[in-house]
């Protein structure tokens, strides 16, 4: 396996678990620290568009690969990733939040998920962990109800109560709907082995792609820059095995590291001002984020040997 540490924000590469693998020679770092704070939170089509013509230049020909890239600001960049891998596809997303909304800018990490739907080569997005607030009144924030109610999303709540909802949706994979509610298939009401094999029957394509956002962990095994939920990091490993011995992983990527730098666009200001106030504080965010990046690439590197 490849693996790819994208420097946008200067929190990777002086992590222990990836300078070891840097000076190794089994990691290679691609400075993108100028080029970081356009791309961050959202970005504009022609930042985007320089990324993403990079990325498909590193990309030809070293399949698979893990990439890491700092902060959960930058999962829209995700898109770029699958869009440049081989299909048909199936996208396995693990995070707090589903990142189905329609926003503006287009290119935002709270709505990669839309872009990834998009495109021709996948067939399903599959999301699991979110306990966000983002599950609240989804049809009054711009969530994709219609690629929920088409099957193409299909959405696997940590936990969390029933959203109301005052639009149609249809029964789907991960939830029922009834009486203007949609009641969501709960993960942790259920034994993790029969969910990854609910999971392997959710997925339509050999080939998949993983990705990972930490804030879909506890603050004990994550300190991210957003809220964050309860999915253990042992599921998550234990889901990458199940994939990689029933499915061909093509790539995966890993964000979620812990980076509060200002931005310098007023508009993100606000925008990270309110949405990130109630991130988990206290702990040491570094050390935290580098043992679970460990574990987290210890666990491809495993599946890849």
């Amino acid at each position: 396996m490849d693996i790819r540490i994208l420097d946008l924000d200067g929190t990777l590469p002086a992590q222990p678990p990836i300078a070891r693998r840097l000076a190794e020679g089994k990691a290679r770092r691609h400075d993108l620290t100028a080029l970081g704070p356009k791309l961050r939170l959202w970005s504009r089509s022609r930042d985007y568009d320089a990324f993403a013509d990079g990325w498909r230049d590193l990309a030809e020909g070293s399949s698979p690969t893990l990439t890491l890239f700092g902060s959960g600001d930058f999962h829209h960049l995700t898109a770029a990733f699958i869009e440049a891998a081989a299909g048909p596809l199936t996208v396995v997303h693990f995070d707090n939040h589903p990142d189905w909304c329609r926003t503006f800018p287009r290119r935002h990490c709270g709505g990669w998920v839309n872009e990834a739907l998009a495109m021709p080569h996948v067939r399903r997005v599959i999301t699991l962990g979110p306990c966000s607030e983002d599950l609240v009144r989804p049809d009054r924030k711009g969530a994709n109800l219609a690629a929920l109610s088409e099957g193409s999303l299909v959405v696997l709540p940590w936990r969390h109560e029933p959203s109301q909802i005052r639009v149609p949706v249809a029964a789907g994979k991960g939830h029922e709907v009834g009486d203007g509610e949609i009641r969501w298939r709960n993960l942790c009401a259920q034994d993790w082995g029969g969910v990854l094999d609910d999971l392997l029957s959710a997925i339509p394509t050999r080939r998949v792609w993983i990705t990972i956002d930490k804030d879909v962990l506890g603050p004990d095994e994550a300190l991210t820059n957003w809220d964050q939920g309860e999915l253990p990091l042992a599921c998550v490993e234990a889901a990458i095995r199940h994939l990689a011995r029933e499915c061909e992983i093509v790539g995966a990527d890993i964000c979620g590291d812990y980076n509060p730098a200002p931005y310098r666009q007023p508009f993100k200001s606000l925008e990270a001002f309110l949405d990130q106030r109630d991130r988990p504080r206290g702990g040491d965010a570094a050390a935290i984020n580098a043992r679970t990046n460990e574990r987290l690439i210890a666990t491809f590197e495993e599946c890849f040997a």
